[in-house]
C-alpha cells in the first residue's frame, strides 16, 4: 500500500504538478499578460506623449465618411491591400474573417482594411471585394480616399514601412502586417497576417487588450 502510495505521489511531482503550473503560466501569459505600447513617444512640454494614430478623413465601402471618431471604444486591428492584389491579400482577409469570427457579436472589436490602390479601388470596388470574400461588414470598413493620406498614415501612423514616399504616381507600398490598435489608438503588436501562428497570437492579444480595457 505504502508502495503505490509512494508510486502515486512520485507521478504527482513529477508530472501533474509541473503541467498544472505550466497550464496556469500560458493561460495567463495569454489572457492576462500586459502587451508593449509600441512607437516612439515624444516628449512635449516636459511630458511624454505615446504615439498614436493620427485622425484622417476618408471613405468606406458603403461611400461614408470615416475617421477616428468610428474607433472610439474600439480595438481595431488593420491592415493595407489592395483588391487587385493576386498573392498576400486574399489569404490576410480570409485570416481577418477568422479573427472576426473569433469576436463574433463583439461590437467593440473593428476590423479596417486601407487600400494602398486608390485609383482602382473606388468604394464601389470595395464593396464588389467585400461580397466576393462574404465580408460581415458589420464591424469591418474597407477604407479608400486620398492616396497621399492612406500613404502618409501606413507610414507616420501605423510605422508599417521605413521606407520614404510621397504618396505619388510611382509610391508603392505592400505589407502582409496587421496591425493591432487599443481604444487609445495606440499600437499594441504587429502580426504576418499570412502566418496561422500569428493569428492566433493576434486573438490572443485582443483577449489581453479586452482584459486590460
Amino acid at each position: 500500500m505504502k508502495k503505490k502510495l509512494s508510486i502515486w505521489l512520485f507521478f504527482m511531482i513529477v508530472f501533474l504538478i509541473p503541467i498544472s503550473i505550466y497550464a496556469v503560466v500560458n493561460w495567463y501569459q495569454e489572457t492576462k499578460g500586459e502587451l508593449p505600447v509600441l512607437g516612439k513617444s515624444q516628449i512635449k512640454d516636459g511630458k511624454e506623449i505615446e504615439h498614436t494614430i493620427a485622425d484622417f478623413n476618408l471613405t468606406n465601402q458603403n461611400a461614408q465618411q470615416i475617421s477616428l471618431q468610428q474607433w472610439q471604444n474600439k480595438i481595431v486591428i488593420a491592415d493595407f491591400f489592395f483588391t487587385h492584389c493576386p498573392s498576400i491579400c486574399p489569404k490576410m482577409t480570409a485570416n481577418l474573417k477568422k479573427v472576426q469570427a473569433a469576436f463574433a457579436n463583439d461590437s467593440s472589436i473593428h476590423i479596417s482594411s486601407f487600400t494602398v490602390d486608390p485609383e482602382r479601388d473606388s468604394a464601389a470596388q470595395l464593396q464588389h471585394y467585400g461580397q466576393q470574400f462574404s465580408i460581415n461588414t458589420t464591424n469591418w470598413d474597407l477604407v479608400t480616399g486620398d492616396k497621399k493620406e492612406l500613404y502618409k498614415l501606413a507610414r507616420k501612423s501605423f510605422l508599417l514601412v521605413a521606407t520614404d514616399g510621397d504618396g505619388g504616381a510611382n509610391d508603392f507600398i505592400h505589407s502582409d502586417k496587421l496591425v493591432l490598435i487599443d481604444k487609445q489608438q495606440r499600437i499594441r503588436g504587429y502580426y504576418a497576417g499570412t502566418e496561422a501562428t500569428d493569428i492566433q497570437q493576434l486573438i490572443n492579444d485582443i483577449k489581453k487588450l479586452k482584459n486590460e480595457n
